[in-house]
């Protein structure tokens, strides 16, 4: 298992998937034997039971030109010293140089929809490599109906190599009391109501938008509604920058870059609504981590968000600031309509679960170590 995104506290949402499946996985299967591969030291808090064994192997693979040294040189070697019946990879990435039978969940296809997003090596990588993991794999898994279709589509895979896996929901998103509410008002929004975001603010998840149009709300009544953006800056760019400086009143959007899960939990389960209005996801994490935290959720209606979000959510269109803002409106001089987003959101997040999501990817193992 590749398992070179089990870096401790910096768990984004690929990394989550790898955690919560293959706890339950190894725990559950007490006589298999799992081989975890990282790219440097480990954790002890990621060998989750007696039968994983931790390797090591170089380079740390967190450059385009280090991928292609980890898994096409590293990873060969590692599979060739411990003869698996499978080799999973929970971020898609494969080594084109062995045999061993290969499962990748391969989670969307961004980079070829938004190539221009990426910096040059990356998309250079992704769009060589990626279309040649699908072609080598020995089934993939994905976490949307949405993805699947688009690797079909963009790759020429049959649809019956690739089994859809969705993600699960931490437990830590729960609805909160009206005094857990208030506190993290206080805690995370200078005291006022707000609405929040949460994710990688990468140019996908449309951040430039999302500022114009909370400047659009906030311009087209007597709201006192504040804007938290939860995520790092790792791929904030110019245009982000510029919006933000444009913003007239840059007081009521608060960044805050390194909370933990059980902060975000907080900070999510306080808001007015959770805002995820990306361009692009093959799943969403967000959206149902807002509906089981008790909060409406208004979310894109592209790629896989209407999928995920099912008639729990208002949808939006992502490239229109205007309507992002309408949205948020709605929330607020609608009667009942919170209410109803919420009882819907809770029952729609009953539907998924990371005990789910780990049944259904070792059921993937075993299709491949019996038939690859």
């Amino acid at each position: 298992m590749n398992t070179r995104l089990l870096i401790k506290g910096k768990l984004d949402g690929i990394g989550w998937f790898s955690y919560e499946t293959l706890k339950r996985i190894t725990r559950q299967r007490p006589n298999d034997e799992f081989i975890f591969i990282f790219d440097r030291e480990w954790d002890d808090s990621f060998i989750f039971n007696e039968n994983v064994t931790p390797v090591k192997v170089g380079p740390p693979s967190r450059h385009p030109f280090l991928w292609y040294l980890w898994f096409e040189q590293s990873i060969p070697k590692v599979l060739k010293k411990h003869q698996p019946d499978v080799f999973l990879s929970p971020d898609g990435y494969l080594s084109l140089n062995t045999l061993v039978p290969s499962l990748p969940v391969i989670h969307d296809l961004n980079f070829e929809h938004y190539p221009k997003d990426l910096p040059f090596w990356y998309r250079q990588y992704y769009r060589n490599y990626f279309p040649k993991y699908a072609q080598k794999a020995t089934r993939i898994s994905t976490v949307s109906e949405f993805s699947k279709q688009d690797i079909v589509t963009k790759y020429g895979i049959d649809a019956s190599k690739i089994d859809v896996v969705y993600n699960g929901i931490s437990e830590y998103f729960q609805p909160l009391t009206e005094a857990e509410k208030e506190k993290s008002q206080t805690t995370f929004a200078n005291s006022k109501p707000y609405f929040i975001f949460v994710g990688t603010l990468h140019p996908r998840k449309n951040i430039a938008r999302l500022l114009i149009a909370f400047e659009a709300f906030k311009n087209s009544g007597n709201y006192q509604h504040n804007l938290v953006i939860v995520g790092k800056r790792k791929w904030w760019t110019s245009e982000m920058e510029n919006t933000f400086q444009s913003i007239s009143d840059k007081g009521s959007i608060i960044f805050h870059e390194q909370l933990t899960q059980e902060q975000v939990a907080k900070a999510i389960g306080g808001s007015e609504a959770l805002l995820y209005p990306s361009n692009f996801e093959g799943f969403g994490m967000p959206i149902l981590e807002g509906m089981q935290a008790g909060v409406p959720v208004i979310t894109s209606n592209v790629s896989s968000m209407p999928e995920i979000a099912s008639d729990a959510a208002l949808l939006c269109n992502p490239f229109d600031s205007k309507s992002i803002a309408e949205q948020m409106k709605r929330l607020i001089h609608e009667p009942n309509l919170s209410e109803s987003l919420i009882s819907k959101g809770a029952l729609r997040a009953k539907d998924f679960s990371w005990d789910k999501s780990a049944g259904l990817l070792w059921e993937n193992i075993e299709k491949v170590a019996y038939n690859g």
